[in-house]
């Protein structure tokens, strides 16, 4: 214990020498309505320093693994999409079922990005006490994530409180669409959260940094060669996915894997997008103007992207008495612990 407390007080040492060298976020973008109870300012008077915290511990970890960014942005978005920005997605399951975590769309997220959040947790509540909630922290590492890589830095309203439940597996199955979708089926699941075709097209750019597992796009190439890959591309797609159910990863973005820029939107144009998903996006009349517009102009995809991503940020969100701010990310504080058994329907775990 006095190890862990030696080195939170060495991080914050390093802070307080590093925040002048910090980028700020901007507020030239436009911005969604803001829902009552978040506040760009939320934490003005109780945790003023809170970005910071995430910033530096962020910009060192990156350092050191820069996948994590990736990483951090789709744990935003498995949160998010399914019941809310609540933190649900960080919890470990219970005697009453499987959690979050072990439904089939997020085996693939990456351990590194769950052990960021307890990392910053530990050290937020270092500094400022049980203050800062979970959702609150994985949305402002979301949006470092994209800062750090090279995307814009926009404001993250904060305020959230961490969910009391985890959502069921028929849930996550519901809102978390395969890569296998095509477009009609995205446009209907994201109507569903109040998300548009221009959010769908944008918040899919998020796909510009990261990597894809073979078992997630390997239909494009067994037993038949998907049409609509360009052949040099499928080629290389051969090469790191030779027979069907490979552990094997690839890049989402060929032309610059690791920064977030408007390359994904260039891959599509080229037959070069690596999901079902991805790659429909320009093969239909409802969503091939946006992806060609974001194709060529990088500002105006930031802007949209900057509007989506804290117009998502905001699903379900838990405020005021909602809630609660979780003392360990993981785990619902104890004295609710009895809220998990009950949402989770036996029936369901037959799922797997």
């Amino acid at each position: 214990m006095a190890s862990s407390s030696f080195s939170v007080f060495l991080f914050l040492l390093m802070l307080s020498s590093c925040i002048a060298f910090l980028p700020s976020p901007s507020q030239a973008y436009n911005y969604p309505p803001i829902v009552n109870g978040l506040s760009f300012s939320y934490y003005k008077s109780t945790c003023p320093q809170v970005e910071l915290l995430v910033r530096s511990y962020l910009k060192e970890a990156f350092k050191k693994n820069i996948g994590l960014a990736a990483g951090l942005l789709r744990l935003h978005f498995h949160d998010c999409f399914v019941q809310g920005c609540d933190g649900s997605i960080l919890l470990d399951g219970s005697a009453g079922g499987p959690s979050e975590k072990q439904a089939p769309p997020n085996l693939t997220l990456r351990q590194a990005a769950f052990n960021a959040i307890n990392e910053i947790q530990a050290i937020v509540t270092k500094a400022c006490g049980s203050i800062v909630s979970c959702s609150d922290i994985a949305a402002l590492s979301a949006r470092d994530s994209v800062s750090w890589s090279g995307g814009p830095d926009y404001l993250v309203p904060l305020g959230r409180r961490d969910g009391l439940t985890f959502a069921t597996m028929a849930t996550v199955l519901k809102f978390l669409p395969s890569p296998n979708s095509n477009v009609s089926f995205l446009i209907t699941s994201l109507a569903q959260l109040n998300l548009n075709t221009t959010d769908l097209v944008t918040l899919s750019g998020g796909h510009t940094i990261g990597i894809g597992h073979c078992t997630s796009f390997d239909s494009r190439l067994f037993p038949s060669q998907d049409p609509t890959l360009n052949p040099p591309f499928a080629k290389n797609l051969y090469l790191t996915c030779p027979v069907k159910n490979t552990t094997n990863t690839t890049v989402n973005d060929i032309r610059t894997p690791n920064l977030f820029d408007n390359k994904y939107y260039v891959d599509l144009l080229n037959r070069e997008g690596l999901f079902t998903s991805d790659q429909g996006l320009y093969g239909d009349s409802r969503t091939k103007p946006i992806v060609t517009s974001f194709a060529g102009d990088q500002a105006l995809f930031f802007q949209n992207f900057v509007y989506s991503m804290t117009k998502m940020g905001q699903l379900s969100v838990l405020t005021g008495n909602k809630g609660q701010i979780r003392r360990n990310c993981s785990a619902i504080n104890p004295s609710d612990n009895h809220f998990l058994a009950t949402n989770v329907d036996a029936d369901e775990s037959k799922l797997f």
